[in-house]
């Protein structure tokens, strides 16, 4: 089978499925507030926004030249889950073409979340906004030892795609990433993935180490998908 033909699509959660970024800043914002820490929209996204909980509480922490240990972290992750619980529990926003595209995918490839959210959240907004069903499985946080820009994520949901492929296995030369993050892209190649940049929270500009760039998933389709591997 040729090793450079699209088998499998790997999607990034956050600022690729649902709009939520701006809602991750203000838990961020609310609990870092809480300790007597400021940050900053601007500083956010150039420094943190691609980074999940764990790596975003110690990189801050890390630049205010603040000890946090393994218990201290737990308890904020804790607690920007609730607050993040009870924000997404009144509504959610799904972007342009989404629910549209992913059951047109999902009836021809195998389909599977890698993100750095937690499980229960990705878990609860996808049956939120029905399209649970079709994803054949969920990388989160908790499965990793290391986040984006580090390949591992995307690897383990290569390891579900590939224990699920009705023939051979399928490579990581056969996947697409989508994502909207210097860091998730850095994390696909590493990988050994191509990968689809949307435009949801970087310009295109900062997200030219990508195959393709996009300004929304409206713009998609299987055709556009497939050319990234010609």
């Amino acid at each position: 089978m040729d090793q450079s033909v699209l088998r499998a699509i790997i999607f990034d959660f956050n600022g690729i499925l649902v709009d939520d970024e701006p809602l991750h800043l203000e838990m961020f914002q609310k609990v870092l507030r809480e300790e007597g820490i400021s940050i900053g929209e601007e500083e956010y996204t150039s420094r943190y926004l691609g980074l999940d909980d764990r790596g975003c509480f110690h990189a801050v922490y890390r630049d205010r030249r603040k000890n946090l240990d393994d218990r201290g972290l737990a308890e904020l992750i804790t607690r920007k889950a609730l607050y993040y619980r009870a924000a997404v529990e009144k509504g959610i926003r799904v972007f342009p073409g989404v629910r549209e595209l992913v059951p047109t995918l999902a009836a021809r490839f195998p389909l599977v979340v890698a993100s750095g959210a937690l499980r229960n959240e990705i878990e609860f907004i996808l049956q939120k906004i029905g399209l649970a069903n079709y994803f054949q499985g969920i990388v989160s946080s908790e499965d990793v030892r290391q986040g984006k820009p580090h390949p591992e994520t995307f690897l383990k949901a290569l390891a579900i795609v590939s224990r699920r492929a009705a023939q051979e296995s399928i490579l990581s030369s056969q996947c697409l990433a989508v994502e909207d993050s210097k860091e998730g892209i850095l994390a696909a190649r590493s990988a050994g993935m191509k990968c689809l940049a949307v435009t949801n929270s970087y310009p295109a500009e900062e997200l030219g180490m990508a195959d393709a760039v996009v300004q929304s998933l409206n713009d998609v389709d299987i055709s556009r998908l497939e050319k990234i591997f010609i």
